[in-house]
């Protein structure tokens, strides 16, 4: 095996974000681009020689050339076994248990999330080290700084792999593995969840559903799990091929994006339970016949029906929520007395806390939930979640729903997206909510009167790190919130987002429209960070 050396000079972009490089496939394709920022990785990791690399991706478009490249790379830089996923596919999910079961070292997982994809949309990279879970900030720091003095990548003179026949080739001193992408997940789910009672629970018709993967990962998955294992009919399971471009659709599953499945479920014709997953499979939307469940109320519900499922039914040992997230999730953990824990945007952060075993439950606001099963947030297995929790309780999902506010209140939440804001106007819109965070506490607006206001910053309970500049909390004497964040999952502008909420205890109160109940919080978030008349938008880009 022949390895040549490449002279190349740095890009001043490669910064990794929350959830690794996302950029427009474009500038991927810019001579030694995607090879600069994979030797940076492989550089920062230490002895690499004779470990094992897992590799895979959503099956956007570039996902196989890129596989093909990092493959000659690995072979060049000293790993001694690659696994890869069939046809160059592995959910995020998935890939996060198979780091785990056959002990890599890491991985690299090739996916820009719910992006769009496409020759002129968006593609990723992502280092995953060896719990599973995405790569910590000093790790991500590391990658950046080598990025920006890099003077050469190796690779090897290798002929492509062929990525679509299962089984193992040795070439030169590196082992290349090929394995069917679902298998190993899909025994994963039937340790966690109780199979028999579910296939029982759809045979008979108690249960109906009907899940979109979104032309994007979690097909094959689905149709696996859901159809040739739980017994769903075929049609139970839309847009099930994974496509380059994802058949043109936004693989982000809100309202707005998985609009087929959202317009069935509040028809007529609703299935029992509906779903939705993103473009890699770590994202889930979950609806019911006319209710759509928020993430925050979603996470909140699993939290406070764990013991129902038999992988948690000795019960949890802690929950945690990103900051934005609502908290109802908290309302639970007091209730039943365990610790829950606040954490920036960004699932590495739920990592140490579930290696330390502080926590079985975690998730986000931006769709995304997870236990200590893998590393990463499951879309499919939220979805097996609520269909074990429907098939014990043998209550519809609405049911389930109010049930949970009669016992806990409802956080009465939403969040408002403005996407591709020009860089500096954003920039400047949070510089403008600092210079308002000292002024703020003690102020009256209407029936709300700010107790806090500040800049959330993190200190890691396990190993000390600070994350500063996670956001901008306002919080009322109520226990409202108003919470302003960039975001740094999308690859043109920013995203500004917008995180509202007000607990309401009332239960004659609970069914309001969370746009009307939140009106006044919402007007008070333009009067303080004047998004609209700063962009001249009238609207946000996406509600959930």
């Amino acid at each position: 095996m022949q390895i040549e050396t490449i002279p190349t000079t740095p890009y001043n972009d490669q910064n990794p974000g929350t959830s690794g490089l996302r950029k427009k496939v474009k500038v991927f394709q810019q001579p030694g681009y995607l090879e600069n920022f994979v030797q940076s990785i492989f550089d920062s990791l230490g002895d690499i020689s004779n470990k094992t690399l897992v590799l895979g991706g959503d099956g956007r478009y570039f996902n196989r050339v890129a596989i093909q490249i990092i493959i000659k790379m690995a072979a060049a830089n000293g790993f001694g076994e690659l696994i890869i996923g069939q046809g160059g596919l592995l959910s995020t999910p998935a890939a996060s248990n198979i780091i785990r079961k056959y002990q890599a070292f890491g991985g690299l997982i090739l996916s820009a999330s719910h992006n769009p994809g496409g020759p002129d949309e968006d593609f990723g990279i992502k280092y995953n080290v060896s719990n599973g879970g995405p790569a910590s900030e000093t790790y991500t720091e590391a990658f950046y700084e080598r990025s920006q003095a890099i003077t050469e990548y190796k690779t090897a003179n290798l002929q492509d792999i062929d990525l679509d026949s299962i089984g193992s080739q040795q070439i030169g001193t590196i082992k290349i593995t090929i394995i069917d992408p679902v298998s190993d997940y899909a025994e994963l789910m039937q340790s966690i969840f109780d199979f028999n009672l579910l296939k029982q629970s759809i045979s008979s018709g108690y249960i109906t559903l009907l899940f979109d993967a979104m032309s994007a990962i979690t097909g094959p998955y689905a149709k696996r799990i859901l159809v040739d294992i739980l017994g769903a009919s075929p049609e139970s399971v839309i847009n099930a091929e994974p496509l380059e471009d994802f058949g043109g659709h936004h693989p982000d599953p809100n309202l707005a994006h998985a609009h087929e499945l959202a317009e069935l479920m509040f028809s007529e014709k609703a299935p029992t339970f509906g779903a939705a997953s993103d473009g890699d499979g770590d994202r889930n939307m979950i609806t019911g016949s006319n209710i759509f469940v928020t993430p925050s109320d979603s996470l909140a519900i699993l939290a406070a029906n764990a013991h129902l499922i038999p992988a948690y039914s000795k019960g949890l040992s802690g929950v945690a929520r990103s900051m934005p997230t609502s908290q109802a999730v908290d309302r639970v953990a007091a209730k039943y007395n365990i610790p829950c824990y606040e954490t920036p945007t960004g699932w590495k952060f739920f990592g140490n806390l579930l290696d330390e075993g502080k926590i079985t439950l975690c998730g986000e606001e931006s769709f995304g939930t997870g236990s200590d099963h893998v590393r990463e947030k499951d879309g499919l297995w939220a979805v097996l979640f609520w269909l074990n929790l429907i098939a014990v309780r043998r209550q519809p999902v609405i049911d389930i729903v109010h049930d949970h506010w009669q016992k806990f209140g409802r956080d009465i939440y939403c969040r408002h997206d403005y996407e591709a804001v020009e860089t500096p106007i954003a920039n400047s819109i949070v510089e403008d909510l600092r210079k308002q965070l000292p002024t703020l506490p003690g102020q009256t607006f209407g029936e709300y009167t700010v107790k806090y206001a500040d800049e959330f910053c993190y200190e890691d309970s396990i190993d000390g790190s600070i994350s500063k500049n996670q956001g901008i909390r306002i919080g009322f004497e109520n226990g409202s919130r108003i919470v302003f964040r960039l975001s740094g999952t999308g690859t043109v502008g920013a995203t500004l987002r917008i995180y509202i909420e007000r607990f309401e205890h009332d239960a004659s109160q609970h069914n309001q429209d969370a746009q009307i109940a939140l009106a006044f919080l919402i007007d008070l978030a333009e009067q303080l960070c004047e998004v609209k008349k700063r962009t001249g938008r009238t609207e946000p880009d996406v509600i959930t």
